[in-house]
């Protein structure tokens, strides 16, 4: 039974007067509550990543929603901050992304599609962008803009391969012709820069530099040269409040924000982060896919941008994933298989070396399911133990937080030891001996092959002044290197860096590895079709 959305909100001690609600259960918190809640200490923050995802699911997002409702149980004021749904997964490949079982934040259904209507805001502004530029190039082209050379994509938050690559104002009076594009929103720089600003000043300040066309004399085009920072800000103002729901359990969870990990920084608002830090005790947050993506991104990109320091990091992993990374075959994983186990657990202990690159001490979740052989734990648990981590076996999809409860003690007893967190570097380094320093050191990789566009794209950032910009690197999640084939810890390989962009507004520079794409396609039977038979 859910409780009202002002339930929740008491729940963190939320005043009804900044809750703005969206139907029963769900709500929107007014950003104003921040000069209330500015002198109260910050909490402790938990980061909640996984192992190199596979096709049989690691579960994080349900572990993250399990975590809190185990916490919630053992009394703590704890709150949950989640990345928003984006459409295309939802009716493509992975299906909804409100956790499973008896670990889910409510109402699922919602969340999944329209939600308190962020995602159409961000696709609206993203597309007021692109009307406003090509229109400039229609009436007159007082920018001297170069139509070969506009960066700006239109967006919408479905898969659809058709409109990666379009011809754009055919026929007489419907614009000027040139080649153009989609993304996916998620995929967007303003979904980044949504996700990366402080607050609604500083929203505006970094769409302002946002970097969206070049003149023909080689000049960069920001939206700042448009005028038109006032009309995103009204299109994106409701968005850039965070949205409270509850889970299962009835306990309170912030979901805001969407970036993909795999082409974005994948990680939920620094605003709902920074507003949950000041109304909870601790706060747990995911990342997006393994590791390598979402949590080298969140602890390099997002914590230094918002100064945040993350006390604590859960690493998920299954008896079916590491199998498979050891070479099982999909069909047989529910079938015991002890030397598969004991190489795929390569994999894990990789993206634990990985976190204790940054001073983190991760603790090991292992997302247990009715058909896990005894041995096979009995193994994972030996070997935790061996390699000095401390693991929690986890049964919250079967059994919601009361499956939940041995990880909750975990996470409560490793917060009693002071953090010393630090970036895997500082964003000083120069752009190339940052991309070196993530590929090697997080991926494992001999060294980096850059494509000579790439090379002169990267001198040319550096003279314009974005040396010291943070790096996204946009790879396979399938894989620690850019081909999604090598499975489990390759060596031996090279990153190929085919091309880089400059995203001026969220200050980062996207590295586009392998085959890697912005705008994804559906698959052969979407997730849309199955639903038929629900």
């Amino acid at each position: 039974m859910l409780e009202s959305i002002y339930q929740i909100a008491n729940k963190l001690g939320i005043d009804e007067k900044y809750v703005e609600p969206y139907g029963k259960y769900k709500a929107k918190i007014d950003l104003s509550i921040m000069d209330e809640l500015k002198n109260n200490k910050d909490g402790k923050l938990v980061l909640v990543t996984a192992i190199t995802p596979t096709k049989s699911g690691e579960g994080k997002t349900t572990m993250s929603i399990a975590l809190q409702e185990g916490l919630r149980k053992l009394k703590q004021n704890s709150l949950l901050c989640l990345r928003e749904p984006s459409l295309g997964p939802v009716f493509g490949l992975k299906g909804g992304a409100t956790g499973g079982g008896k670990v889910t934040v409510e109402p699922s259904e919602d969340i999944n599609l329209h939600f308190n209507g962020d995602m159409h805001a961000l696709t609206s502004a993203i597309n007021l962008i692109a009307a406003v530029i090509d229109n400039e190039l229609y009436q007159g082209n007082s920018l001297n803009i170069d139509k070969d050379r506009i960066v700006w994509k239109r967006a919408m938050d479905m898969n659809e391969r058709t409109l990666r690559n379009i011809i754009i104002g055919r026929g007489e009076k419907n614009g000027v012709e040139r080649e153009a594009g989609f993304l996916i929103t998620v995929a967007s720089e303003l979904m980044a820069v949504f996700c990366l600003a402080k607050d609604q000043d500083d929203f505006i300040a970094r769409v302002n530099k946002i970097t969206v066309a070049y003149t023909l004399d080689n000049k960069r085009l920001t939206i700042k040269d448009f005028k038109i920072s006032k009309a995103i800000l009204k299109l994106m103002k409701n968005a850039l409040k965070p949205n409270l729901v509850q889970t299962g359990e009835n306990n309170p969870c912030l979901i805001h924000g969407g970036p993909f990990a795999n082409i974005a920084h994948g990680c939920n608002s620094l605003i709902a982060l920074k507003m949950a830090l000041k109304l909870s005790d601790i706060v747990v947050t995911e990342a997006g896919f393994g590791s390598d993506l979402g949590a080298e991104k969140f602890l390099d990109i997002l914590s230094q941008v918002g100064s945040l320091h993350p006390d604590l990091c859960v690493m998920v992993a299954t008896l079916k994933a590491l199998k498979l990374h050891g070479g099982e075959d999909y069909s047989n994983l529910n079938n015991k298989n002890l030397e598969a186990l004991k190489i795929g657990i390569q994999n894990l202990k990789q993206h634990l070396e990985n976190m204790k690159k940054y001073n983190l001490e991760p603790i090991i979740a292992l997302n247990k399911f009715a058909l896990d052989d005894e041995e096979e734990l009995n193994f994972i648990k030996s070997w935790a133990k061996k390699e000095n981590y401390k693991i929690a076996l986890v049964e919250g999809y079967e059994k919601g937080g009361e499956g939940s409860i041995d990880l909750a003690k975990l996470v409560i007893e490793s917060l009693k030891k002071p953090s010393d967190f630090h970036p895997l570097y500082k964003k000083e380094l120069p752009l190339i001996d940052k991309i070196n320093l993530i590929c090697k050191e997080i991926y494992r990789a001999d060294k980096v092959v850059f494509s000579d566009i790439a090379l002169k794209k990267l001198e040319e950032y550096s003279q314009e002044g974005f040396n010291e910009s943070y790096i996204c690197m946009a790879k396979t999640p399938a894989s620690f290197s850019d081909n999604d084939k090598l499975l489990n810890t390759p060596r031996n390989f090279n990153i190929n860096v085919r091309d880089v962009s400059l995203s001026s507004g969220a200050d980062f520079i996207v590295c586009l590895t392998g085959n890697i794409l912005t705008m994804p396609g559906l698959p052969k039977i979407p997730a849309a079709v199955k639903m038929e038979n629900e």
